[in-house]
């Protein structure tokens, strides 16, 4: 038979453990909400329209949400073949270049220096870096313009 000492000590252990479980699940579940916001990127477009991204599972886009976890990062781009706005990042990112066909809304590393937002469909090797949420065709070119755009990208 067990003495009160030890019955309270075993009750005191029980809720100890417990506590941990629980708030060893609230951590999960904390770090799984700032797990989504962190994929998540905001894009402005001069003249003010505002999009968000949505982060692709690479090595790159991490790379890219680190920097603009830093601070924005401001891409002057100039429209190329009727299909894409392309401009330099200022610095590089690790490539995970593999066939990829792209379509209104994709987010491209070209050259592990260009960022690429496409309005229209292109096939080469690329590395995804995320899409514009609800993206179309028709969409995209309106919120691009014609001709060349300054586009800011910020943390969301």
């Amino acid at each position: 038979m067990r003495s009160p000492v030890s019955r309270h000590l075993a009750l005191a252990i029980t809720l100890a453990a417990a506590a941990t479980a629980a708030h060893g699940q609230q951590a999960t579940t904390d770090d799984d909400d700032r797990q989504m916001d962190s994929n998540k990127i905001r894009l402005t477009i001069d003249g003010g329209t505002t999009l968000t991204a949505t982060l692709a599972d690479n090595p790159s886009a991490e790379a890219l949400r680190a920097l603009l976890d830093k601070g924005d990062i401001t891409v002057r781009m100039e429209d190329y073949a009727g299909m894409e706005k392309v401009g330099p990042l200022g610095t590089s990112l690790p490539r995970s270049d593999r066939p990829t066909t792209t379509g209104p809304g994709d987010l491209i590393l070209y050259q592990g220096r260009y960022f690429v937002i496409y309005y229209d469909t292109n096939s080469w090797d690329f590395t995804p870096l995320g899409k514009i949420d609800g993206a179309s065709g028709p969409g995209m070119r309106k919120a691009l313009g014609q001709g060349d755009v300054t586009v800011t990208l910020s943390a969301e």
